[in-house]
């Protein structure tokens, strides 16, 4: 068993940047944080394996599959392995990524 508590309190949010944070690598999962600046983004891009995002706190608009959706905190979405995606914080917003292993 693998516990980690207060995801959102691990990252924080840093003026006109985007911050990363692994802070779980276990079995089938690891679990990598990000805290954004409004306005900020990653650009289009892929993951090799599926993916599930999850807002903590704040908006964010996720583009993946020729389609858009905001997330606000609780929110989750899945991305199967191979779907460009694309994040942009529409406040100052933090996020949980579950990267689904095969381990």
């Amino acid at each position: 068993m693998t516990d980690v508590t207060d995801l959102a309190s691990m990252v924080q949010v840093q003026p006109q940047s985007t911050v990363s944070r692994t802070v779980l690598r276990a079995e089938g999962t690891n679990v990598v944080l990000f805290a954004f600046d409004e306005g900020e983004e990653l650009r289009e891009h892929t993951a090799a394996i599926p993916v599930l995002l999850q807002t903590l706190e704040g908006s964010l608009r996720i583009t993946a599959d020729g389609r858009s959706v905001v997330l606000e905190p609780g929110d989750l979405l899945h991305l199967s392995t191979r779907v460009p995606h694309a994040v942009e914080a529409l406040a100052p917003s933090k996020l949980a990524l579950f990267l689904l292993t095969r381990d």
